[in-house]
């Protein structure tokens, strides 16, 4: 074993310019420790990673070091492996977040279980006087179609309405919170917080690969998403395309501006006469007989340019 090691896993060189044999990605080194606010007392923050675009190349062809493929080829290999699906090489890249977020927020990131977590703590240390005050731009009322979306802006008056209400909930929360610990009933912190609101921040270190974190981006980027985890989605893309460049250009084009169709809906464009956009919508609906599915792949014909 030693001399297959010695003849199949050359001494890595080392990077003069960070010191060291492992692989260096400079576009994540630049984002180590830098903090990008998100909503109004939310961060995310690289704090490690493992690997760069040649960790994944190296994992697909087994191999190690810079290897004797040219640049072009390994642009192309992580373009193949991204298109086709082969997604085990970019689970050998990691990035270490930490990540400040409202709890609600928190509650929705926490579905991709296929992360490593370690969250603040509200029963050993003291929660934050920290809430989420939307901005006025973000409220709006509830969707009449989606149910778990928003519509039209509110009025001015009720925009000021919701912001009073909620700064006065929040103060009044936090008070008795204090009040709870602080004076002589002396309440335990894990209970003392239980009535803090959903808006309350919270934060914790978030470890992924770059497989996963790029399943996590493409459902919190999209378009339907809450806004508020929007905002963190987009931290995070901004540190990953700096980071492994090539392979986020191949999630871009492959993944975020890319779009499935199905066999019912490839039957359809192939066998249909497209007309205008009422006439096909009614056409859709009568061969789908589903609301839904007719509204998503209207939403995709208008993106390929038919209406």
């Amino acid at each position: 074993m030693e001399n297959l090691q010695e003849e199949v896993l050359p001494e890595r060189i080392i990077d003069e310019e960070y010191k060291t044999r492992r692989p260096i990605s400079p576009g994540a080194e630049k984002w180590l420790f830098r903090p990008i606010s998100c909503l109004d007392h939310g961060f995310v923050v690289l704090k490690d990673y493992l690997g760069n675009d040649s960790a994944i190349v190296e994992a697909a062809r087994v191999s190690y070091g810079k290897g004797t493929k040219s640049v072009n080829e390994d642009i192309g290999l992580i373009r193949y492996l991204r298109r086709h699906l082969h997604t085990t090489p970019s689970e050998m890249v990691e990035f270490k977040f930490q990540c400040k977020m409202p709890i609600f927020v928190a509650r929705q990131w926490i579905r991709h279980r296929t992360a490593s977590v370690n969250e603040y703590s509200g029963r050993y240390s003291e929660m934050p006087n920290e809430f989420y005050l939307p901005d006025e731009a973000v409220l709006r009322k509830q969707s009449p179609t989606n149910k778990q979306g928003r519509a039209d802006d509110l009025t001015p008056a009720n925009k000021k309405k919701v912001l009073e209400a909620l700064s006065e909930v929040y103060g009044l929360s936090f008070d008795y919170y204090e009040n709870f610990l602080k004076s002589d009933i002396g309440l335990a912190k894990e209970l003392a917080r239980i009535h803090l609101p959903l808006a309350t921040y919270t934060e914790w270190y978030w470890k992924i690969d770059l497989h996963n974190l790029m399943h996590f981006l493409a459902l919190r980027l999209d378009s339907h998403a809450q806004h508020e985890i929007q905002v963190f989605g987009q931290a995070m893309a901004r540190i990953i395309n700096d980071s492994v460049p090539i392979a986020y250009k191949a999630f871009e084009d492959y993944t975020l501006t890319a779009m499935r169709l199905s066999g019912p809906e490839i039957e359809f464009i192939k066998n249909y006469q497209l007309g205008n956009e009422d006439s096909t919508r009614a056409e859709i609906l009568e061969k789908f007989k589903n609301r839904r599915e007719t509204d998503e792949l209207m939403e995709k014909l208008e993106k390929l340019g038919f209406f």
